[in-house]
């Protein structure tokens, strides 16, 4: 062990290739993250070009009858409720696959797991166009449930991976790779949905050019990725060995042997029912951004299509940059030893939530004839969110490696209820969608959200493995190899690279 941790210090094992095969998988689990992302968000700026009596008048003047016909086939006519629905509908599925989705991670390997479910997602998004033109609104929401139902291991298994490939000096930098995808994924749909909706294609081609983009993806996941490190026939020996020896300051179990999921232990931590809470309000505040900025700058600050999806696009692409930036504050602050990982978890996290919290009230505020600063405070708001990577967002790893996916299907499922509830709120509230007023409530009840949530992981929110998580032999092998113990003061982490753990 402790020439291990001198190889880690060193450099050894881990620059001896700039790009490792554990490089590769984050890399392939961004383009997952990219592609689930980007099916989540089309419809919420498709909806923008597909409905709208003004839409297909525009449109009309420039075609011929036969034409027009076709073209008013394409368009819909939507009440605000029924967009709610619509928006919605892709969390009521995508809940139910949680927990089981990050069991099975878990259990049998990622692998499989996100390859089929990317496969059927795939089919599902090219199937939009058609569920809508023969079956109206209500058969595009079965659609989305479907898909939701595909998508619910996306995070659950990426943590699971995460836990088997990732070495612990490395961790928030793989972490950061991977989940920076969803914001790539946002950015690209957000950006170039307008252009492809105004293209030979129309509308459905949103739809259609991201289905085909799952396949490729598959076709390349199938090649090069693997569930554990021990599995990939293309590892460097030494890589292998760095990854064992360094993935996890705890005791990974093998997953054929693992004792049962303890849920009792794990319903009881004040730890994991602080981060259960926040993970909630958080993806209340986030969500309602995300599936309501298009409609909110189109109604509010009168930007067309092609300027809504694109100035939408600008917060995540913030998000992207400063996600890389707070790794990088992050090393500055381990580096100090006197700063505790708690510390950095709690601060990165109130930077997250508090800082949009309050961007959030001022944008209730924002007069309708100032839509820069509607666009400045709409990206602070949704970009320094990105602090939470540091933050809660990794918090499930610290607690349990060996059971972080698990923890994750557990926190994202109620988190995504929470997903679905925000638009389905925004219907209710928003009757008028000129009126500031309407909106303005939208945001206050976001910023509260984003209060309490990190309030109580302040308080309550811990970052030293749980005693539940290898129940049998925790004590034992953390006493051993030296490792801090849940609720233990006095043991220190044996420090790994940066001089944490």
């Amino acid at each position: 062990m402790t020439t291990t941790l001198n190889m880690v210090k060193t450099g050894k094992y881990a620059n001896d290739k700039i790009i490792g095969v554990r490089h590769v998988q984050c890399i392939l689990c961004f383009f997952c993250l990219s592609l689930a992302y980007a099916w989540r968000v089309n419809l919420s700026v498709a909806l923008v070009a597909m409905s709208g009596p003004s839409n297909a008048t525009e449109a009309n003047a420039t075609l011929d009858s036969s034409e027009e016909a076709a073209e008013v086939d394409q368009l819909f006519s939507f009440t605000e409720s029924e967009k709610s629905y619509m928006l919605s509908s892709f969390f009521w599925g995508y809940i139910v696959t949680q927990v089981p989705g990050g069991y099975i991670a878990q259990r049998y390997g990622a692998k499989m797991l996100l390859m089929v479910g990317l496969v059927a997602c795939a089919i599902l998004t090219l199937l939009t166009p058609l569920s809508l033109k023969l079956g109206g609104w209500q058969a595009l929401c079965v659609v989305r449930v479907l898909e939701g139902l595909t998508q619910g291991a996306v995070h659950p298994a990426t943590h699971s991976l995460l836990a088997k490939w990732a070495p612990a000096n490395e961790r928030g930098m793989l972490a950061t790779i991977c989940y920076t995808g969803a914001q790539f994924g946002t950015i690209m749909m957000l950006a170039t949905s307008g252009f492809i909706a105004d293209s030979f294609a129309g509308w459905p081609g949103i739809f259609y050019f991201g289905g085909i983009c799952g396949f490729v993806w598959v076709l390349l996941w199938w090649i090069f990725a693997a569930s554990t490190p021990e599995e990939h026939k293309r590892i460097t020996r030494e890589e292998l060995k760095f990854i064992e020896e360094t993935r996890s300051v705890g005791k990974m179990q093998d997953a054929r042997k693992m004792a049962p999921t303890p849920w009792g232990s794990i319903f009881t931590s004040m730890p994991f029912l602080s981060l259960l809470v926040v993970h909630c309000t958080h993806m209340w505040g986030f969500w309602t951004l995300l599936t309501q900025i298009p409609s909110y700058m189109k109604n509010i600050y009168s930007i067309d299509i092609k300027s809504s999806s694109l100035l939408s696009s600008l917060p995540y692409t913030v998000m992207m940059i400063l996600s890389f930036f707070f790794v990088w504050l992050s090393k500055v602050l381990q580096n100090n030893k006197s700063i505790s990982t708690s510390f950095n978890r709690k601060f990165f996290n109130s930077v997250g939530h508090w800082i949009p919290m309050l961007s959030l009230i001022g944008l209730g505020y924002v007069p309708q004839e100032n839509s820069v600063l509607a666009v400045v405070l709409l990206t602070l708001t949704v970009g320094i969110s990105a602090a939470t990577y540091l933050g809660f967002q990794v918090n499930h790893i610290d607690l349990s490696p060996n059971y972080a996916g698990t923890l994750m299907g557990i926190t994202n499922a109620a988190a995504n209820v929470m997903s679905g509830l925000a638009p389905l709120a925004v219907g209710q509230i928003v009757k008028h969608p000129e009126n500031v007023s309407e909106w303005r409530t939208v945001f206050f009840v976001a910023a509260f959200f984003y209060f309490i949530g990190n309030l109580l992981f302040v308080v309550f929110g811990r970052t030293d493995i749980q005693k539940w998580d290898t129940p049998d032999m925790v004590d034992e092998e953390s006493i051993e190899a030296g490792l801090p113990l849940a609720g233990d003061k006095t043991r220190q982490p044996i420090p790994i690279a940066n001089g944490k753990s």
